[in-house]
């Protein structure tokens, strides 16, 4: 177990309360750190943050965990144990996906039960489904294991990755990759449509997202009970057992600096917050654009940040319903009539479509609390254009979650209009308000090849020193995994409180 940060220990301030954030506390805590988390919202998570009402508990955004190694790690380095705060559960099947035209896939761990599903839709795919699945595990072994925690902040690390990137075909994009295997075009959507979870277009992210598949069936699919939200709180817990200071409902308004170095903040109240390094959790446009809007940029300027490509929003609605669906799978794909044009629509044309592809998500068929006995609690996601497609969501809002009501209600939930107690949208105006993403996108940058490892905003700011980014918008990128290990490079980077005063000594 560590010592208890000592009240005269070097201050580290962490701007939100993202998983991104909350890691990087934990980990600055344990090298000897003082630290305080400040979030604009009025308790942790970020996007993971919980609603609850009307006895239903809500998690407003990640929902599968795919490397809980990753999390167990975290709480070794506090000197805990994960399962002492949090039971993750597998999930198996993964997931189902229900196609158009009412067939439904079974995405499961064990590798015969998917050869069989594989087989059973396009017996001609078969053969190459195991090629396939070797092709994810040779990329995943590259760029994610050796990779994801890797810091990306010297271009010599670019030019040590390209003869793998050339050989691992990533200047593919996912989509095409997967159509070197599979003719059959269910087969080519079910095993592509995984960079949607983390903000990518499949038709242009780079094909080391095919990793995906082999990072599923290597560390299952788990679930927390009691929601995402317990990973949440138990990290909390990890932060204030080290003394560390969790303040909410506080604006960052601008990062302070001395000198070129990051030396605080100033809350949007005016107060403020003295600190030795800072670590920003916030989107890094944000970051660079709103809470540096008056630092000489040289890299991240407005230009750069205004000419790059945003992930896609989300539309997301969360309701419960007076009766349970106990047909409805836990994670459900309910696909719609088009792919690729519908992708074009979202990501190119920036065009708001009256046909969608959902993401079906009922927790309560694995943790039946989170809903009153007898009810279901659900969300349904529809990625949608981000902000610059021009859509009023003040207006737009509920006829789009009365066309989702009727699509879940034709095809998984009959009668679903007549069952519903409670209700709340998150739109793109919510990600841009409420989260402060720029342009309301849900995931920061679009995961393409050029917005990637050294070419994503660093780890360690190339603009402040003693500025640290963390989360979905630095490198690896979004999703749980990705978030994680970002603040494990920043945990790496950043020195033992210990070091750090012994070389501002000499300084």
């Amino acid at each position: 177990m560590f010592d208890m940060p000592h009240a005269s220990a070097p201050h580290a301030l962490v701007i939100g309360a993202g998983f991104g954030g909350l890691a990087s506390a934990i980990r600055l805590s344990a090298k000897g750190w003082r630290v305080t988390v400040v979030d604009k919202l009025d308790g942790p998570g970020g996007r993971a943050y919980v609603f609850k009402q009307d006895g239903f508990t809500f998690d407003a955004g990640p929902t599968i965990v795919t490397a809980p190694y990753l999390l167990e790690e975290l709480w070794q380095v506090a000197g805990a144990r994960l399962s002492d705060d949090v039971d993750l559960r597998p999930v198996d099947p993964f997931y189902l996906i229900r196609f158009d035209d009412g067939d439904t896939m079974r995405c499961v761990a064990d590798l015969e039960g998917m050869r069989a599903e594989v087989a059973r839709i396009s017996p001609e795919d078969a053969d190459n489904f195991d090629r396939f699945i070797e092709a994810s595990a040779e990329i995943y072994q590259v760029a994610f294991k050796e990779l994801a925690d890797f810091p990306f902040h010297k271009f010599s690390s670019v030019i040590a990755a390209a003869p793998d990137l050339v050989r691992l075909r990533g200047y593919r994009s996912v989509y095409s990759e997967v159509c070197r295997y599979f003719k059959n075009p269910k087969l080519r959507v079910a095993f592509s449509f995984h960079p949607l979870l983390i903000g990518g277009n499949p038709l242009t992210t780079t094909a080391y997202y095919c990793l995906i598949s082999h990072l599923e069936r290597t560390h299952l699919v788990h679930f927390a009970m009691g929601g995402t939200g317990a990973i949440v709180r138990g990290m909390v817990k990890l932060i204030e057992r080290k003394g560390g200071l969790m303040r909410y409902g506080l604006e960052v308004a601008e990062i302070l600096t001395d000198k070129g170095r990051a030396s605080g903040v100033r809350l949007a109240d005016g107060e403020v917050i003295e600190a030795d390094l800072v670590i920003s959790n916030a989107d890094p446009a944000w970051t660079y654009s709103k809470l540096l809007k008056n630092y000489p940029r040289r890299r991240w300027t407005d230009a750069k940040i205004n000419r790059a490509n945003y992930s896609m929003s989300l539309f997301v609605w969360y309701f419960g319903t007076k009766k349970r669906y106990e047909d409805v799978y836990h994670h459900m794909m309910v696909l719609g009539p088009r792919y690729e044009e519908l992708l074009k629509d979202i990501f190119s044309r920036k065009k708001l479509a009256s046909d969608f592809s959902l993401y079906l998500h009922r927790p309560t068929m694995t943790d039946p609390s989170l809903a009153p006995p007898g009810c279901d609690a659900f969300y349904v996601l529809a990625p949608v254009p981000h902000l610059d497609s021009g859509t009023d969501w003040e207006t737009m809002a509920e006829p789009y979650r009365k066309a989702i009501e009727k699509r879940l209600e034709e095809t998984v939930l009959p009668d679903l209009s007549n069952q519903i107690v409670t209700s709340r949208l998150m739109t793109p105006i919510d990600f841009r308000d409420r989260l402060l993403s720029i342009k309301g996108a849900a995931f920061s940058l679009e995961p393409q090849l050029f917005q990637s490892a050294w070419f994503r905003p660093h780890n360690v700011s190339e603009e402040v020193e003693g500025l640290y980014l963390v989360g979905a918008g630095t490198h690896p990128g979004a999703g749980l995994p990705g978030v994680i290990s970002s603040a494990k490079i920043v945990g790496d980077l950043v020195p033992t409180a210990q070091d750090f005063v012994a070389r501002k000594g000499r300084a």
